[in-house]
């Protein structure tokens, strides 16, 4: 999804009355899929492979059950029956979404799902560091929930091979069996069994009039969105608010800097208030932007709404935001570094504690911390 360089459009969001900022959504989206790699590398690394799955397996189920069976809905699955339309489902989110998946109807009672190398979720080489237990986890959070979700105690999923086992892809089958599953037997591992060839042209397509240019474009920017704000959510039920906080500083720091010079060719060129300012606001939220000099490398950027974080209000602690704000700390330190400056990011006022505004203050650093 993201492009080489910045994409000119004059586009509008039909939610919203401000332009697309298109370079700006995949910037932010690739951002939070490298963010939401991390995040699960530091589980593993700092808090073992126990509690990594079991923050795999609460962030799949609670994805599940915010997304499933709206989706079933939106992608036009709902008369589907219930294995095919599984299946159905995950080719075409993960499409939207920008993750390589393939689709193969056996028959009304079982269909095939194959998620194609590289994996999305564990980017790159960090294929290398996910233990079996993790990668299993994520199948029984959402693929083992399914005919829970839909009713249906005969619906259940057989995975055949996971990439990180030594299978060219994770790929597995939904069916209907003739009799109710135990609860163990929701999700099962075959080894052995093959997905059948691909027919390209039996797969599913979205209807182009209600899935314009823009609406697809939105949907591949929300789903990074969507699963760090779950994520959060989930660490925080698990590790407490104040090892979460360390966790997402920590990694979003690290992230952000890692990640930086991508974001900003993507971006065009630009400065580090522009920077930032364009990334928040690419979330959908109201943002604006008082340039103090000419070379804007100091300003205040205002964001007037935290959409990252919208439904969580009742949940939502302090700690999410000072952890959160690392990934734009990372991101601005080697942007401003670059330009030959150090960059200072300072938040005087904060929705999350009841002000009318995130305030961000960036400014350069005349006496940076040593690190």
């Amino acid at each position: 999804m993201v492009q080489d360089g910045p994409v000119a459009s004059t586009e509008t969001d039909p939610t919203a009355s401000a332009p697309i900022d298109h370079a700006a959504w995949d910037a932010l989206a690739e951002l939070y899929h490298r963010y939401l790699t991390g995040l699960v590398l530091a589980l593993v690394v700092d808090h073992g492979e126990d509690r990594a799955a079991e923050a795999l397996f609460g962030l799949f189920r609670r994805q599940h059950l915010d997304k499933f069976l709206p989706g079933l809905e939106k992608l036009g699955l709902a008369d589907e029956p219930d294995a095919v339309a599984c299946a159905k489902y995950h080719y075409l989110s993960n499409h939207v979404g920008g993750v390589g998946v393939t689709f193969v109807g056996e028959s009304d009672r079982k269909a095939w799902v194959r998620y194609l190398p590289p994996r999305w979720i564990f980017d790159g080489t960090a294929l290398a560091a996910i233990p079996t237990r993790v990668a299993r986890a994520m199948l029984h959070g959402w693929h083992g929930h399914n005919g829970v979700s839909l009713a249906n105690p005969r619906l259940g999923f057989v995975c055949t091979g996971q990439t990180m086992d030594g299978a060219p892809g994770l790929e597995g089958y939904y069916i209907e069996e003739d009799h109710e599953l135990a609860v163990e037997d929701r999700v099962r591992f075959r080894f052995g069994e093959r997905c059948p060839p691909v027919d390209d042209e039996q797969l599913p397509t979205l209807a182009a009039d209600d899935w314009p240019v823009e609406r697809l474009a939105k949907a591949a920017r929300n789903y990074s969105m969507d699963y760090i704000r779950n994520l959060i959510a989930v660490l925080t039920e698990q590790l407490g608010p104040l090892d979460t906080r360390a966790l997402l500083y920590r990694t979003g720091r690290r992230i952000g800097m890692q990640c930086a010079t991508a974001t900003t060719a993507t971006l065009g060129e630009t400065s580090p208030v522009d920077v930032l300012s364009r990334l928040l606001a690419a979330h959908g939220d109201e943002v604006t932007v008082t340039h103090q000099d000419a070379d804007r490398a100091a300003g205040v950027v205002v964001q007037r709404s935290w959409r990252l974080m919208r439904g969580l209000e009742g949940e939502c602690v302090p700690e999410w935001f000072d952890g959160w704000r690392g990934l734009w700390e990372g991101v601005l330190a080697v942007e401003g570094r670059n330009r030959g400056v150090d960059v200072r990011i300072e938040v005087s006022e904060r929705l999350d504690r009841g002000d009318s505004s995130f305030t961000w203050h960036v400014s350069p650093d005349s006496d940076p911390a040593p690190f």
